[in-house]
């Protein structure tokens, strides 16, 4: 009987949680219309959620207007001047905001450092900065009011050197405050990790665009676990890899679908959002979010999401998920247009 339930459990990890037809348990339920933004204003696209110092208010990206024209998608916030960046009460009202006047095109991820600084990433493609523009390719650090501090990159300028980004997509902190940017939103762009000491001195980096480990294919996210590994979303290669702090690979997990955001709560558990498995980029799949162990990579609970048709080409999920402190999910859905929060469902 031992034996079964282990190979049950293999094919469990293997398949992404779907065997003979039956589901993982899903133990979560959505709560329509929590985040409110100021006036009833209508929510952009959301880009990264993440969850604040205090593990109460949420922190997320919100792209401008929401644009009706589906060509839009990479650069809502070229010809607009709202905030970008907004800060969520436990009830879902908006006590801060900034990161408006046009700062950024597309920005994308977001982080919190451990002295409670807010850093954001501008992922605009190269082909969607307009002619003589000088935004994107950066990584700016605000204070948590909303005061730039610093900014990273070359303003309009692609490059791999150690001061050009191309594309960054998201930035994750160690606890003694080198910090780590996914610069690769493309599958044809750097596709690489860049690691900084504290101050924002270049410090090295690792990876290229490819198939073999240490090798990506648009890196989409990048998070931490409390052993200090680095967990890179490899999501044009449908998996996770991982990595120690020096850039040395260590392993890659496939079990999580088509990775779009990670994300690691204080009881070691690990929430990978897949908006993106479908008939053609991941056959057989279903986009949702997994929740599995830390140390293990298994996974035992699977949030489908019930509009994904794997029939046509997806991206209508959660790319990003967070957690607070009392367990609820936080899922940021830029073609929904949705900050959309999980809760626990009563028995």
């Amino acid at each position: 009987m031992r034996r079964t339930w282990h190979l049950l459990a293999l094919v469990l990890a293997v398949t992404g949680g779907t065997v003979f037809g039956q589901a993982l348990p899903n133990p979560y339920r959505w709560v329509d219309g929590w985040a409110q933004l100021p006036n009833g204003r209508p929510i952009g696209a959301v880009g990264k959620v993440t969850i604040d110092r205090d593990g109460r208010h949420v922190w997320a990206i919100i792209r401008c207007e929401p644009l009706a024209d589906p060509a839009r998608f990479g650069d809502e916030c070229r010809d607009s001047k709202a905030d970008t960046v907004y800060k969520f009460s436990p009830e879902g009202k908006v006590v801060a905001s900034f990161g408006g006047g046009g700062m950024f095109i597309w920005p994308h991820g977001i982080a919190i450092d451990p002295d409670g600084n807010v850093w954001v990433t501008d992922a605009v493609a190269p082909d969607r900065i307009p002619r003589g523009e000088k935004r994107g390719h950066q990584v700016v650090k605000f204070s948590p009011d909303g005061k730039v501090l610093k900014t990273l990159g070359v303003p309009g300028m692609a490059g791999a050197g150690p001061d050009h980004f191309t594309s960054p997509s998201d930035i994750v902190f160690a606890p003694n405050g080198d910090f780590f940017v996914a610069d690769g939103h493309n599958e044809d762009g750097n596709n690489r990790v860049v690691k900084f000491s504290k101050d924002g001195t270049f410090i090295k980096a690792w990876g290229r665009t490819g198939y073999a480990p240490g090798e990506f294919r648009t890196l989409h996210a990048i998070a931490m676990d409390a052993r200090g590994r680095l967990f890179v979303a490899d999501r044009a290669n449908n998996r996770v890899q991982l990595f120690d702090q020096e850039g040395k690979f260590l392993t890659q997990w496939t079990q999580f679908g088509r990775p779009s955001g990670i994300f690691f709560d204080a009881k070691d558990q690990i929430y990978v959002a897949d908006s993106e498995s479908d008939n053609v980029q991941n056959p057989g799949w279903e986009m949702g979010i997994r929740i599995g162990d830390a140390a293990s990579g298994w996974v035992h609970t699977f949030i489908q999401y019930p509009w994904g048709d794997p029939r046509v080409v997806a991206g209508t999920g959660a790319e990003f998920v967070a957690v607070d402190r009392d367990g609820n999910l936080y899922g940021g859905e830029p073609r929904p247009k949705k900050l959309q929060k999980y809760v626990r469902a009563r028995p």
